[in-house]
């Protein structure tokens, strides 16, 4: 009997506790902090932001894109800070004996080049919006425009070096050669990487959210595209 009425009173004291703990605010000690949106990994593998949305980690391709196109910014780099050593150390440019490089249809073609940065702009929102053969239509224009540029400047070359201006006629050519030479192969290559990707496209190999391939090589396309127009004014114009 005693020990029924002290388990009564122990329980009564708990009860109170508990009820002057809950008015005081305080939270019962089994209870969990509620989910909120901002909950999960902060590198994106469960988190999200502001409004709710999950954070998706950027792919390993497009990283490594984005290192590759950074070596590829040094190379350029280096190849410039040599032709303006020898621009700004001649102040008759081009030397004399040496022809004027063909500024017009030089324009002309950047402005070709130009435009298929466009249309490769174009053919990734078409993918994204789901309208592959939009897509496909865009990826065939901008490989197009990629060989007519390099057509252009093949037939650019074959006249300055009809005229006397080769590899080996002195530190002008040199520069020229190996400046714009460079660009013109890292425009083919982008032309041979455009050819599969507008293989793959056709077959159907890409669709909304599984376009990586041609995500990276889109990328690659407006590198070339965007660092041309300081090349002309560089070698051209300056």
């Amino acid at each position: 009997m005693a020990r029924d009425v002290a388990g009564g009173v122990i329980e009564e004291r708990e009860d109170v506790v508990e009820a002057r703990s809950t008015l005081m605010g305080g939270p019962p000690s089994d209870s969990q902090p509620p989910d909120g949106p901002d909950d999960g990994d902060s590198f994106g593998g469960g988190g999200g932001d502001d409004d709710g949305r999950k954070r998706r980690p950027i792919h390993n391709a497009r990283l490594g894109m984005i290192m590759f196109l950074g070596a590829e910014t040094m190379l350029f780099a280096g190849l410039i800070g040599s032709f303006l050593l020898f621009r700004v150390a001649n102040q008759v440019w081009p030397p004399p004996m040496f022809p004027r490089l063909p500024v017009l249809i030089t324009l002309i073609n950047t402005l070709f080049l130009l435009y298929s940065g466009v249309t490769m702009w174009r053919a990734r929102q078409a993918m994204r919006q789901g309208l592959q053969a939009r897509s496909v239509t865009f990826l065939l224009y901008t490989t197009v425009l990629g060989v007519v540029f390099l057509g252009i400047q093949g037939y650019e070359w074959a006249k300055l070096m009809g005229v006397g201006l080769t590899l080996s006629s002195g530190v002008y050519g040199a520069t020229f050669y190996v400046l714009i030479g460079t660009h013109a192969l890292h425009v083919l290559g982008a032309v041979i990487w455009l050819m599969v990707v507008l293989l793959r496209a056709w077959k159907g190999y890409y669709r909304p959210g599984r376009d990586v391939g041609m995500a990276v090589c889109s990328m690659y396309w407006f590198y070339v595209v965007g660092l041309w127009p300081g090349l002309y004014w560089l070698v051209y114009l300056y």
